[in-house]
């Protein structure tokens, strides 16, 4: 462990004097401001996104229960789910809501709409019995009875609960009977299977105690948020299927709860390229927490040891929303989150060893994102050119000057979102001007999901805003490469394969994906693993390396297509 700290610290100088080397022009969503160079002649075009909210038919609006108190939930909520809850091939969406502290009477509800054509989306909240009255902070999606339905855990400030898919187009409300007994304050949650019995767990990140309100000011005096260091941290939550319908807190036993953070993110990925999960988890202000599976039950934390617990500064910073892809395409996978204005978001690299180096400044996103506080986040290839480009959901905790009379509660808070494309040189370029209203519109956004809701190849956005509307965006990049969206299926536990690596190989080069859900913010994305091809018109073989760690490979198909591929239908 010595050497790794020492190998680590002894390049933090360097680093330091090469992030200050680093451009630092920075380009607002809006476009506001000069970049810090220009586009070379033949650019590719800067993604596109649509607003189709209003004729999506969602209309939901976050409720924070804002009542002056500055009571810390409020400024933090919520997440969002894409998922398929009905069994009939395309998205629906979960939003989460706030709740009134205090106030036993009904309050906000969280929301289920059903999408039908074009996308068109119905509101089936009260028909389908999900409509959670909890002070809502995140959601994961997961099956976790294998029953061909996935599920609903929800984490809130206060009791969790989980919902039960009858596949019927209801749920039940199975908290008690599951065993599912918390009333911390939840942030995000994954399911994950960490042991490779075919049951999916569940980690539940847990972030600070505050069990009552508190009140801290700015620098001007004026009464604001509390940040993470005004309470102390707690311990999260490893919950263990029994297979049974119930689940079993082994927190202790394999380790996770020998450390106190403050988590608000995770992810959910074999990060050591040993075949067993890891855990990573984005904590608030310290050092976040890479928990390597020891394939005995037990999670060794070895952030530290590994490069991904502080920045290249040596520092802790206020982690937030995390994603992960392979976005060197050297087969490994790489680590991406979001932080606090005046800090920068960190990109760091996987060196194939399961060891981690920052390299935000060398990769164009740090100065761009120092302006900015950033939560929900996730790599995704909106132009389809075989490259994991990023989208960065931002709004503040803190506010920023002083609110007009005729102005939102939270405008201060307001910020653009962002969007960067890998270049594939291992640099990203801030496209966010011109790519529409997800980066023009300041909000206080949080949550952020990702996934095709029309099957068309292109990646969309739903983005939550706390306090207020949810919003969905089309993706409409033109000239947009060929695609793949590869779907795996183990049939004898009738649900998605969660952990499953696909590989891709098209047009001389491989592409890794993981089918998962668990990430960004609070939210959970298409499980589907979203392959952009450029100018390959087929892929020539797909590699599926299943959780328990057998290997097939599938023939060549045609690309621009949806495509599902069940366990015991490849070549071993």
């Amino acid at each position: 462990m010595t050497r790794h700290l020492l190998h680590n610290l002894a390049h933090v100088h360097a680093r330091a004097l090469a992030s200050l080397l680093v451009a630092t022009g920075l380009t607002a969503c809006d476009g506001s401001t000069t970049p810090a160079a220009s586009p070379s002649p033949g650019a590719a075009p800067a993604p596109r996104y649509q607003e189709i909210t209003e004729t999506s038919g969602i209309d939901f609006v976050h409720d924070a229960g804002l009542d002056d108190s500055y009571f810390m939930p409020q400024i933090l909520g919520a997440g969002a789910a894409l998922f398929d809850f009905d069994g009939d091939g395309d998205l629906d969406v979960y939003l989460v809501n706030g709740a009134y502290h205090g106030d036993p009477g009904p309050g906000p509800r969280n929301v289920l709409y059903r999408q039908d054509d074009g996308p068109r989306f119905t509101d089936v909240t009260d028909e389908a019995g999900v409509g959670d009255g909890g002070f809502g902070m995140g959601v994961a999606v997961g099956d976790y009875d294998n029953d061909g339905d996935p599920d609903l855990y929800l984490t809130n400030y206060g009791p969790d609960s989980l919902y039960r898919n009858d596949g019927n187009g209801t749920f039940t409300d199975v908290t008690a009977d599951a065993g599912i007994d918390t009333d911390r304050w939840g942030s995000s949650a994954a399911f994950l299977d960490y042991d490779r019995d075919g049951w999916l767990d569940l980690y539940v990140v847990n972030y600070v105690h505050y069990p009552e309100p508190k009140v801290c000011a700015d620098d001007a005096g004026r009464p604001e948020y509390c940040g993470p260091t005004a309470s102390p941290g707690v311990p999260d939550l490893l919950l263990h299927n029994e297979g049974d319908g119930t689940f079993r807190d082994v927190s202790d036993a394999s380790g996770i709860a020998s450390v106190a953070g403050k988590g608000l993110g995770v992810i959910c990925e074999d990060f050591t390229g040993d075949g067993l999960v890891d855990i990573y988890v984005a904590n608030d202000g310290e050092a976040n927490q890479l928990w390597v599976n020891t394939a005995d039950g037990s999670f060794d934390e070895s952030a530290m040891i590994l490069g991904a617990a502080l920045n290249m500064f040596a520092a802790t910073e206020a982690s937030m929303g995390v994603t992960a892809a392979d976005v060197d395409d050297d087969g490994d996978l790489d680590l991406f989150m979001t932080h606090l204005v005046r800090e920068s978001n960190t990109l760091y690299r996987n060196d194939g060893t399961g060891s981690f180096d920052d390299v935000t400044a060398a990769a164009g996103l740090g100065a761009p994102s120092r302006r900015y506080t950033g939560f929900g986040t996730a790599f995704l290839d909106f132009d389809n050119d075989g490259a994991m480009d990023l989208a960065i959901a931002n709004g503040r905790v803190t506010r920023a000057g002083s609110r007009r009379p005729d102005q939102d509660p939270l405008a201060p808070y307001a910020e653009p979102n962002l969007l960067f494309r890998n270049e594939g040189d291992g640099r990203f370029t801030d496209t966010s001007a011109g790519a529409g209203t997800f980066c023009s519109t300041a909000e206080v956004s949080r949550g952020l999901a990702v996934g095709d809701l029309d099957d068309d190849g292109g990646v969309d956005l739903l983005v939550t805003n706390c306090h207020g509307p949810a919003r969905l965006y089309r993706n409409t990049t033109p000239n947009r490469g060929h695609w793949l969206i590869v779907r795996a299926v183990d049939p004898t536990l009738q649900r998605d394969a969660y952990g499953a690596r696909v590989i891709v190989t098209a047009g001389g080069r491989q592409r890794h994906r993981t089918i998962n859900a668990g990430y960004s913010y609070a939210s959970s994305c298409d499980p589907r693993a979203h392959f952009g091809l450029g100018e390959a018109a087929a892929a020539d073989s797909i590699e599926i390396r299943w959780p328990d760690g057998l290997v097939e490979t599938f023939p060549p198909v045609p690309a621009d297509q949806v495509l599902t591929l069940e366990r015991g239908t490849g070549r071993e």
